[in-house]
């Protein structure tokens, strides 16, 4: 079990998803995960949904997650880099929406509950997932790394009900 629930994905990370989500989000060096959500979802959409969360968990929280998701991209290429992994091209056909639902279903698990820990492991693999975790952790605090798994169980619930995902269940985490 990942560390703030849902089962762990101990298989091959998905590297063309990863690389697909660094170039929408503006590429390994100027990451943001605001922007690779504008990328899949459009400006409005990510409006909308930053409002929603807002009113759910309240500015700060949704702040702490955005910045929680630059924090965690960037503390991930530094550790695959380090590890001489080098990630491939994104693939032309994964962008916008499809990127969107790929990343919905990368972070379902068998039981169809989208997990964020289940998504960073299929993206990155569980060593890399832990190794950020404890980045997180030791870095700015445990309760800002539950608070960006929470708050990305949620948006990516929330996304795949917009986008038609209906099979997909909420965890207990959001």
């Amino acid at each position: 079990m990942n560390m703030f629930g849902g089962p762990v994905y101990s298989g091959d990370p998905n590297l063309a998803a990863t690389a697909a989500l660094l170039a929408a989000g503006g590429g390994a060096e100027a990451f943001s995960f605001q922007t690779a959500l504008v990328s899949m979802l459009g400006q409005d959409t990510v409006n909308a949904e930053v409002a929603k969360l807002t009113k759910q968990y309240g500015a700060d929280q949704v702040k702490g997650f955005m910045d929680g998701m630059d924090f965690a991209v960037d503390d991930a290429v530094k550790i695959v880099t380090a590890a001489g992994v080098t990630l491939p091209a994104a693939p032309a056909d994964l962008h916008g929406v499809a990127l969107a639902k790929g990343l919905v279903k990368a972070g379902t698990a068998p039981d169809g509950t989208f997990w964020a820990g289940y998504l960073f492991d299929v993206a990155l693999s569980h060593p890399v997932h832990n190794q950020v975790m404890d980045d997180i952790n030791k870095t700015i605090s445990v309760q800002a790394d539950l608070n960006t798994h929470k708050v990305l169980n949620q948006a990516m619930f929330d996304v795949a009900q917009a986008l038609g995902m209906t099979e997909v269940k909420l965890p207990s985490l959001h």
